[in-house]
C-alpha cells in the first residue's frame, strides 16, 4: 500500500529526536567507534544542499556528533524508501558529494582537520515488503571496467538497514527506541503491536521524554489512519491521546480491522490473492477511506483545528481541507 504523507512526516519526525538516532547508532551500527561517542554532541544540522546548476536536493535526515572527544564530525543521512531502489548507491553518492561539497564550503565553522573532510555514514532505513536486493557499494552499479582500470571505478557503500528482516530480541521493556519503530512494523498480528504500544507508554512517562512520546503518538495514529477500515478512520482521528486510547480501539477490532489486515498488521496485505480482484478491493477501500478522512477534516474544522495539524493527521493536501471551508 502506498504510504500517506501524514505517515511519511510522523515517520521522518520519530528520527528528529536525538533519542531515536542515538539508539539506532547503539543497536544497528556496528564497530568499535562507538566506545568513544558523546552522544550528548548529537545535533540535527541542515540537510538541504543547492548543486551547480543550483537544482535543490533534500537528504531525509543529517546528524553529526563527536567521537572520542575531537571534533571528529560524522554525518550520519538517512533515506526512509517504502519500495526497493536499484539505484539507491548512485543516490547516495550524489547526496554524499553535495554535502561533501557543503561541508568545504563551510569549511571555517566546519574545522575541518588537516584538510580533509569528516566521515561520512550513510544509511538507508526500509520498511517495504520485498526483500532488498539492490547493490549496497555503488561500484556494483557498473560493469566491470577493463583491466588496468579497476582502480578507477566509483566506490561508495551505504549501510541498510531492512526493518522487517532486522533480528528483534525478546520485548520484556523497551530498551531501545529505533527497535520499539521497527518490531511496530514488522508485527504480524495485532497483539504484537499492542505489546508494543504498552511497553512505549511505560517508558516514555519518563520526564524528559514529552517530546519523544509525541513523535510516537502521531506515527502511531498515522499508522492506525493508515491500516484501519474506512468505517473506523472518523473514530481514530478523535484520538487525543493514543496511548491511553490504544486498548480501547483494539477491544473493537472486529469492527474495524478487515481479515485480511489484521493478519498482516503492519506488514502489508499477504501474497497470492488473484490481482485484478485485489485491485478492485484495494480501489474500493482507497475511495472509502478518502470519504472517511474527508469527514474527519470536517469534524476537525468546525473543532477550530489548523490546516496543518488536519494535514498532518489525516495526509490530505491543503487545498483539500481549504475547500471544505466553504
Amino acid at each position: 500500500m502506498k504510504q500517506s504523507p501524514s505517515y511519511d512526516t510522523s515517520y521522518k519526525a520519530l528520527f528528529s529526536c536525538p533519542e531515536l538516532v542515538r539508539d539506532l547508532l547503539c543497536g544497528y551500527v556496528p564497530g568499535k567507534w562507538l566506545e568513544g561517542v558523546n552522544y550528548d554532541t548529537l545535533t540535527r544540522v541542515n540537510a538541504s544542499y543547492v548543486s551547480r546548476n543550483d537544482r535543490q536536493r533534500h537528504d531525509d535526515m543529517v546528524w553529526r556528533i563527536d567521537i572520542g572527544g575531537h571534533w571528529l564530525w560524522v554525518y550520519i543521512l538517512l533515506e526512509f524508501q517504502s519500495e526497493p531502489d536499484q539505484w539507491m548507491a548512485v543516490r547516495v553518492m550524489q547526496y554524499v558529494s553535495l554535502l561533501a561539497e557543503q561541508l568545504v564550503k563551510e569549511s571555517t565553522q566546519n574545522g575541518l582537520s588537516e584538510g580533509r573532510l569528516p566521515p561520512i555514514l550513510p544509511i538507508v532505513l526500509y520498511n517495504g515488503q520485498p526483500e532488498w536486493r539492490a547493490p549496497l557499494d555503488v561500484g556494483d552499479c557498473f560493469h566491470t571496467p577493463p583491466d588496468g582500470l579497476e582502480a578507477y571505478r566509483p566506490m561508495l557503500r551505504y549501510l541498510l538497514l531492512d526493518e522487517r528482516r532486522l533480528q528483534q530480541h525478546p520485548l520484556q521493556e523497551v530498551k531501545n527506541f529505533a527497535e520499539a519503530v521497527f518490531r511496530m512494523e514488522a508485527s504480524r498480528r495485532l497483539p504484537d503491536a499492542i505489546a508494543v504500544v504498552r511497553a512505549l507508554n511505560e517508558v516514555l512517562r519518563a520526564p524528559g521524554l514529552q517530546t519523544v512520546r509525541r513523535a510516537f503518538a502521531q506515527w502511531i495514529k498515522a499508522l492506525l489512519l493508515r491500516r484501519a477500515t474506512a468505517s473506523m478512520i472518523e473514530e481514530i482521528g478523535t484520538i487525543r491521546d493514543v496511548f491511553e486510547e490504544f486498548e480501547m480501539l483494539t477491544q473493537h477490532k472486529e469492527t474495524w480491522f478487515d481479515e485480511d489486515i489484521e493478519k498482516s498488521f503492519l506488514q502489508g496485505h499477504e501474497k497470492g490473492l488473484e490481482k485484478g480482484r485485489e485491485e478492485g478491493r484495494e480501489e474500493g477501500r482507497e475511495e472509502g477511506r478518502e470519504e472517511a478522512l474527508m469527514s474527519v477534516a470536517r469534524n476537525m474544522l468546525k473543532c477550530g483545528k489548523p490546516v496543518k495539524e488536519i494535514e498532518e493527521v489525516t495526509g490530505l493536501q491543503p487545498e483539500t481541507i481549504q475547500s471544505l471551508m466553504h
